[in-house]
């Protein structure tokens, strides 16, 4: 009798349902051996769905950071449109710099929230010796949704300002 039939306790070696494991038998550990371990690797079985869901999770957190790029950017550049355009409204002959604050203040509000346009500060400058007026707007940079640093982004707008004379 050879060692295999032995440790299996399924009777003499032969083919077909001596083979098959009776109830009642115990299965024996199995020692992975060169030839056994260079099979189970080859084995690509179930593969495919660990391979669906790892390349899943990553193109999802790739989709999702772009998104957040996207909007990081779009409140950005919302506030950068807001500040210039509230330093061209100060900059107006008979305006004033508060006036600039409040527009600058009205355009943030509508187009993002009430809570970007809490710091916004308007003051004189002169660029290339020409008199300005620079609107500078502090919020909070977007990290998760809206949700972030605050105070983590800051953009200003200039504009020559206009006299009567």
């Amino acid at each position: 009798m050879s060692d295999q039939a032995r440790d299996r306790d399924l009777g003499p070696r032969g083919s077909g349902a001596e083979w098959r494991l009776r109830p009642g038998d115990q299965p024996r550990a199995r020692i992975l051996t060169g030839r056994l371990f260079r099979s189970l690797v080859r084995d690509e079985h179930g593969s495919a769905v660990a391979e669906f869901t790892l390349v899943g999770i990553l193109l999802t957190t790739l989709a999702l950071a772009v998104v957040q790029l996207a909007l990081a950017l779009h409140v950005r550049n919302t506030l950068l449109d807001a500040a210039a355009e509230g330093a061209r409204y100060a900059a107006l002959a008979g305006s004033s710099a508060g006036g600039g604050i409040a527009r600058t203040h009205d355009l943030i509000s509508a187009a993002i929230s009430a809570e970007y346009a809490d710091d916004v500060t308007a003051g004189s400058t002169t660029i290339g010796g020409v008199p300005a007026i620079e609107v500078t707007v502090r919020a909070t940079l977007p990290v998760v949704g809206l949700l972030g640093l605050a105070h983590g982004l800051e953009v200003s707008g200039h504009a020559a300002v206009e006299t009567l004379e």
